[in-house]
């Protein structure tokens, strides 16, 4: 299967939309090892005005989850498969680390490798990165959804 990589074929994907879609563009896809991807932070995102209001920075969480999207992607990718009915929930993080602040202006590149992908677990390590300096790294780890949407484990 060929996936787009530009902000249709990631709609096309996965099942994220705004306010919540944190991923912009693909720029390197290589099914079963790694994803390089891209969140352009602006202004304009929801969370700036209530999150130091004077002071904006994005919300580490959701640099996690940022890294968790492209995750997924690689994801859906390495199946093979479009979101058609498959459901994938975050199951855990580990490791997480934050370095640097994220600011409006700053173009986060989202680096995520496979660490193992078993049927019922999904295990990644994810680093965000502002030009060459790490913002954020951690180990995230997904479940995918039985046909009746329970998951194997997870929330």
């Amino acid at each position: 299967m060929n996936h787009r990589d530009d902000i249709i074929g990631i709609l096309q994907q996965i099942p994220h939309r705004f306010p919540f879609l944190l991923v912009d563009r693909v720029l390197e896809c290589i099914p079963g090892e790694r994803i390089t991807a891209l969140k352009n932070v602006s202004m304009n995102e929801p969370f700036f005005p209530g999150h130091f209001p004077d002071q904006p920075v994005m919300p580490g969480v959701l640099i996690l989850e940022a890294l968790a999207q492209a995750g997924l992607l690689l994801g859906m990718r390495t199946a093979n498969t479009r979101d058609e009915g498959t459901l994938v929930y975050f199951a855990g993080i580990d490791k997480a680390r934050f370095k640097r602040q994220v600011m409006p202006g700053d173009q986060l590149r989202l680096e995520v490798q496979i660490i193992s992908a078993k049927r019922r677990l999904w295990k990644f390590r994810g680093e965000a990165w502002v030009e060459d300096k790490l913002a954020c790294a951690a180990d995230l780890m997904a479940t995918p959804a039985r046909p009746d949407g329970v998951s194997d484990g997870g929330d």
